[in-house]
């Protein structure tokens, strides 16, 4: 059995269980609203995680000792509402995942990568104000 979110819906209020690899995209069982799709990833399903994505995932590769980071984080779950139907965060803990450092180049984190179908299409690096990562998530998703 595969593991599981729970998502709280930002219409009502409503828990909702999803598989992590889900193949649709998650809406609320109460009120059908799209769901704000947030998940961590570690280096075993990373891969089917982000591969199997119905929508555009955003990678956050993150630590908790950095600093940077954790200011970064909340901005990066408010896209996860904001584009809720229409794009995927996945949570990396680099300390926990170093082959998936490597396997991306990450030299310095926060690192943000935008997938489509498990392919990098865009990245960037450091933390961004809340408004500039918005327009920069909306710009790679189109309208």
């Amino acid at each position: 059995m595969g593991s599981f979110s729970v998502l709280t819906c930002q219409e009502c209020g409503g828990r909702n269980r999803v598989p992590t690899t889900a193949g649709g995209k998650p809406r609320c069982g109460r009120c059908q609203a799209w769901l704000p799709w947030s998940v961590d990833a570690t280096e075993a399903d990373f891969d089917e995680i982000t591969a199997k994505s119905p929508v555009p995932v955003l990678v956050d590769l993150w630590a908790p000792w950095c600093g940077p980071c954790r200011v970064l984080s909340p901005a990066v779950q408010k896209m996860a509402g904001q584009f809720a139907g229409r794009l995927k965060v996945v949570k990396v803990n680099v300390d926990q995942a170093p082959a998936l450092s490597a396997r991306f180049g990450v030299q310095g984190i926060p690192t943000l990568l935008l997938l489509d179908g498990g392919r990098v299409t865009d990245r960037q690096v450091g933390a961004l104000p809340e408004a500039t990562l918005a327009r920069w998530v909306q710009s790679k998703l189109g309208s």
